[in-house]
């Protein structure tokens, strides 16, 4: 990896995180596409570039995520302890599935159709819409949030469906999302670097020049990050999720034919 492909899946990073259409999937299509997704490093780079835009996250809901009482965090602890223990537990194979493009493309693809039925579903619901999450809502978001272990769902796609399924206010169901986003994420990094540079190796030469890469991306998808989370919002106020939905079907079809018909482009 080099500091040009660094900055591009820091760009897509931070656009796709908060979106419901996979930023790990769009970024690993990328990677494949580019030649490095077999490389160390990029595995690596997958999941602590999510740092950056839990960072945006931070710095745009600071209040909030200050000012709160304590039944908030512990909804969001609640929304964790799935994605947690099953982190914990299938990580091995997390770690294999990333490094499959075809596994994204089609996750993509079933994610997309569950967005747009979980709409129809939506729109359908006749009751009023809930402006606030039970300690119940919470646990069947995290229970949904499991699902984005595999690479290609999202986070923020099975959160929103877990939301539209209960009728909970979508601006309210993707601001918990934001918010549920920074305690997983952040697991999810520590774990990654602390196995990547403390139990794999420590070649300092090489460690200073990963890191540098690192540094970049985060700090590309921090910027993206802000200015994507301000454009979700805006766009949530007039429209639904269904693009994102067709938008993940065109694609996961899209990359299923590049997989089989034309080879990764190698070093950008």
């Amino acid at each position: 990896m080099n500091y040009i492909q660094s900055i591009i899946l820091g760009i897509i990073e931070g656009i796709t995180e908060f979106f419901p259409i996979s930023s790990t999937g769009h970024m690993i299509l990328i990677s494949y596409i580019m030649g490095i997704l077999k490389n160390k490093i990029t595995s690596l780079f997958l999941i602590s570039v999510q740092l950056g835009t839990i960072f945006s996250v931070v710095f745009l809901y600071r209040k909030k995520l200050l000012f709160q009482k304590y039944n908030f965090y512990l909804k969001i602890f609640l929304a964790i302890i799935p994605i947690g223990i099953s982190g914990f537990m299938f990580n091995h194979i997390i770690s294999i599935l990333l490094e499959n493009p075809i596994i994204v493309s089609i996750s993509l693809l079933l994610g997309g159709v569950m967005i747009i039925k979980s709409e129809n579903l939506y729109e359908k619901n006749c009751f009023r819409k809930s402006n606030s999450i039970t300690y119940f809502n919470a646990i069947i978001i995290g229970l949904f949030q499991c699902f984005s272990l595999i690479p290609g769902f999202s986070r923020s796609a099975t959160t929103i469906i877990a939301g539209l399924l209960q009728n909970i206010n979508r601006k309210k169901t993707i601001e918990f999302s934001f918010f549920v986003s920074i305690p997983v994420i952040g697991m999810a990094t520590c774990k990654k670097l602390h196995d990547y540079f403390f139990i794999n190796y420590i070649d300092f030469r090489i460690f200073f020049n990963e890191i540098k890469l690192l540094l970049l991306g985060n700090i590309i998808s921090f910027i993206t990050g802000v200015i994507s989370i301000k454009f979700f919002i805006k766009y949530l106020h007039k429209y639904d999720f269904k693009l994102f939905g067709y938008y993940r079907i065109i694609l996961g079809v899209f990359f299923i034919l590049v997989h089989y018909f034309v080879k990764p482009i190698g070093k950008l």
